[in-house]
């Protein structure tokens, strides 16, 4: 699906604030993100290094195994990977710790600034509005091969104002901070003195030193009936039963932790990764410390730069989004940004 000719479309044809997007996230393959125009922004001041850095994060020590999974074909082949040791966030980034970032440097989010016309340039100046993607339940069973029915495009949605502008982030600082893009993440990341783990470091993470599993946390989806994730339940998209307590993102640390003391490496959000996204890039991938491809490719929107994203959301399910399973990748375009999507950092010894 191409973002921009469809957002084009829709813009035309507004008539309220609401607009719906392409955000994707399917059965069949993995989420791509609403995009729009890139911009420059000054980078921040990193803290002083004296700062305590590695509060919140958990020691990985480095090692091999085995990357990717079977069941996907940007997945494979699955190949011997080592990293070396790092420290990751035990949780992802919550508002609170993001909030703390915008007071200190007046960072402006992506989905804060004004979209550029010249990108849209049949759509009139005035339907150009800051906002982002956020899910809207359908109100009765829809075919799922469209996701313009739940998505949409909703103006004021940000990081503050996560459902649009009547919505706030009080008394929800504990949660991840959503609606960034990957420009917004590798923002607070230099400003903490961190990076973004790379997708091997991720993976690696993530495996908990138990090797490949179906689901990062074992074979079984709920064993003994409880859920071990932030995932959906129910019919995708009208009706989340609500099994595992959350509609939407959870605080971090509801769910248990790994064998690492990392949290939620399943579900709650969508989590980017450094890498550049190519679908072909483990045929090639060196075996040591692999950083990612030099650049991004994906057939599917050949000119649009994305990057990797990890470990699914709130709302993946076997019935539609399998993404969030071990070994799987998502992928979004670098200026989007969702209400299922954030981040976590790490940071080298």
């Amino acid at each position: 699906m191409k973002y921009k000719t469809q957002l084009t479309a829709l813009l035309i044809g507004l008539t309220s604030p609401v607009f719906l997007s392409c955000q994707l996230e399917k059965k069949s393959d993995s989420s791509a993100s609403t995009s729009k125009p890139a911009f420059t922004t000054p980078a921040p001041t990193p803290v002083a290094a004296t700062r305590g850095q590695t509060d919140e994060m958990a020691w990985i020590s480095g090692g091999s195994f085995q990357m990717g999974a079977e069941d996907f074909a940007d997945s494979q082949p699955v190949h011997l990977v080592t990293v070396n040791g790092f420290w990751m966030d035990e949780h992802e980034v919550t508002n609170a710790q993001f909030a703390q970032f915008v007071k200190t440097t007046g960072y402006r989010t992506v989905a804060e600034r004004q979209l550029n016309p010249q990108d849209y340039p049949q759509v009139p100046p005035n339907q150009l509005v800051p906002g982002s993607a956020v899910f809207t339940p359908t109100p009765q069973p829809v075919s799922k091969d469209n996701p313009l029915q739940w998505w949409q495009y909703v103006a004021g949605a940000n990081w503050l104002h996560p459902n649009g502008p009547q919505s706030t982030i009080k008394a929800h600082e504990n949660e991840p901070v959503v609606h960034v893009g990957y420009e917004d993440a590798l923002a607070y990341a230099i400003w903490a003195g961190k990076r973004l783990p790379t997708e091997a470091e991720w993976e690696f993470a993530a495996q908990g030193g138990k090797g490949y599993r179906t689901y990062y946390w074992g074979n079984e989806l709920n064993p003994g009936g409880k859920w071990m994730a932030n995932i959906y339940q129910g019919d995708f998209p009208h009706r989340n039963t609500r099994e595992d307590g959350f509609a939407e993102a959870a605080p971090v640390k509801t769910f248990p932790a790994n064998p690492y003391g990392l949290y939620d490496m399943d579900g709650n959000v969508w989590e980017w990764c450094q890498d550049f996204y190519r679908p072909d890039y483990y045929a090639q991938a060196p075996g040591d410390n692999p950083q990612g491809p030099s650049d991004s490719y994906d057939p599917d929107e050949p000119g649009a730069v994305k990057r990797v994203q990890r470990g699914g959301s709130f709302l993946c399910s076997d019935q539609y989004c399998i993404r969030y399973k071990a070994g799987s990748r998502g992928k979004g375009e670098i200026t989007s940004g969702s209400n299922n999507l954030g981040f976590r950092c790490v940071r080298d010894k």
